[in-house]
């Protein structure tokens, strides 16, 4: 059975900082199938991370619900989704324990949790650093590695726990992917589709069908039907940021 598919119900986040209302996202629809991989795009501060953060549990929403196979995440009158290995979140500068080394850190959290005896944890963290292309750096540590081999380090460690939604990279594991970025090549090029948000409140503006065949290689990037999707979507982004900057003007 298909695994990993979230459907965001009119949605709406408002942080309330010293009795200032401010809202976040503003009545957000989105369905994301499994599998899929949805390449989340918008304008500094348009409320993107907070949507991923409501996904995962980090803080509560105002109204709507968020659903992930029939089960409701969070809803208006239970507003803070409980965290789980089910949506695993992984952050763009890192989290890595220094002092531990790549496979350590690898088999950390299973082996915490008590979802692996150490030895399987072991052989199943060194199977998927292999596939990830980190034989020879198990028992390097972090910083003795380059910044892309960390960030594969990163992933590993997510996957170790089998989620259902790793909401951010790895689609050769077949998990649901919610992937925020602000490279729109980087989006055009791994997304099955790219939903570009307005500018704070957040929701969506347009959510752009990437119509290139999967998997794909580099060779895609020169291709007439990339440059025409990333100028589709720079074209969207774009107005947004400007009606971001115009905004800040005025509230300046």
């Amino acid at each position: 059975m298909s695994r990993g598919h979230i459907v965001i119900e009119d949605v709406v986040k408002v942080y309330d900082p010293e009795g200032a209302a401010v809202m976040a996202v503003d009545h957000c629809s989105l369905e994301i199938e499994p599998g899929e991989i949805c390449m989340i795009v918008g304008p500094s501060g348009c409320g993107k991370t907070t949507l991923l953060n409501a996904i995962a549990g980090f803080h509560d929403i105002t109204s709507g619900r968020i659903v992930m196979d029939g089960e409701v995440l969070c809803s208006t009158a239970s507003p803070q989704a409980t965290s789980g290995p089910d949506r695993i979140v992984v952050f763009q500068n890192g989290a890595l324990f220094p002092w531990k080394s790549n496979l350590e850190n690898v088999i950390f959290g299973p082996v915490m949790q008590g979802k692996l005896a150490r030895r399987a944890a072991l052989d199943k963290g060194r199977a998927m650093m292999a596939d990830a292309g980190l034989s020879g750096v198990e028992h390097n540590y972090p910083g003795e590695v380059s910044s892309g081999m960390r960030r594969r380090v990163e992933i590993v460690r997510a996957l170790m726990n089998d989620p259902k939604a790793l909401l951010e990279i790895y689609y050769k594991n077949k998990v649901t992917i919610f992937f925020i970025t602000h490279d729109l090549e980087e989006a055009i090029f791994l997304g099955h589709r790219v939903a570009i948000m307005t500018t704070r409140p957040c929701k969506p503006k347009k959510v752009l069908d990437v119509d290139i065949p999967h998997p794909r290689d580099y060779g895609v990037l020169t291709s007439k039907r990339f440059r025409e999707l990333i100028e589709e979507t720079n074209d969207a982004v774009h107005e947004e940021a400007l009606k971001a900057f115009q905004a800040g003007e005025k509230e300046g």
